[in-house]
């Protein structure tokens, strides 16, 4: 049985609130509680250890355990990310190259490990550990990305986020009109939705003044969260109807 979730358009929802969240919790802990970049990456990491020793530790595909592990990728991958960017001063770039070269080399490994990198196939121990491995180095390295065209490139939070939305929306369509490798779109668009997170988060905390929203980071976060949550329910639900009834 696999153990991850079905790619569906509610996965994508859900993936993209998740990662959001993770930059507006990241930012609520390390910024707006003054935690430090450090001591967060610390506390989530550790956060993410746990959850992930719970998921491969399962038996079969938990939905609330899953995006909890997703959603711990998330967070500490937006300190892990702003700590090597900012505190270690490597910059956005420089940070941004040395996360690809990791995601490669994983993805690598993983392809010559198991012979495939799809995620309807993640029915090992060893093929769901690159899978984390690999979600986690993408998770930071998005975050990487977005705050490099949030506030580096001139886009803006509102213009970053346009952008990476225009990107994956030229993947929705390579996937359907196209017979490019629907592996390697899944990887790409997985990676974009996490900058797309990482912006629109800014957009929706930063003060108006600096072209967000004002929500700050914990009203942010709470709508977020409120809106993962309402959907996991509706899914795990819908789901339970379907084994139910099946016809």
């Amino acid at each position: 049985m696999n153990k991850v979730a079905q790619v569906t358009l509610f996965f994508w929802i859900m993936k993209i609130c998740a990662t959001t969240l993770g930059e507006t919790a990241g930012d609520l802990l390390a910024q707006t509680m003054n935690v430090g970049y450090a001591v967060s990456s610390i506390i989530l990491l550790s956060a993410f250890l746990v959850t992930l020793v719970m998921q491969l530790s399962a038996k079969k595909f938990h939905p609330t355990l899953y995006w909890a592990v997703i959603l711990t990728t998330s967070t500490a991958g937006t300190t892990m990310s702003d700590y090597m960017d900012r505190t270690l001063g490597l910059g956005y770039a420089k940070g941004a190259l040395i996360l690809i070269s990791a995601l490669i080399v994983i993805l690598a490994v993983w392809s010559w490990s198991e012979g495939t990198l799809s995620v309807d196939h993640i029915k090992t121990r060893k093929a769901e550990c690159f899978y984390w491995a690999a979600i986690l180095t993408s998770n930071t390295l998005g975050t990487a990305l977005g705050d490099y065209l949030a506030d580096s490139s001139g886009l803006g939070f509102l213009g970053g986020a346009a952008l990476i939305g225009s990107l994956i929306a030229v993947v929705v369509v390579l996937t359907f009109y196209t017979k490019i490798n629907r592996v390697l779109l899944f990887w790409i668009a997985f990676v974009l939705t996490r900058p797309f997170g990482t912006t629109f988060g800014d957009l929706l905390t930063k003060p108006v003044e600096k072209g967000g929203l004002n929500f700050g980071t914990a009203g942010s976060s709470l709508i977020l969260a409120a809106l993962l949550v309402s959907v996991l329910i509706y899914t795990i639900k819908r789901d339970q109807r379907a084994l139910a009834h099946p016809a």
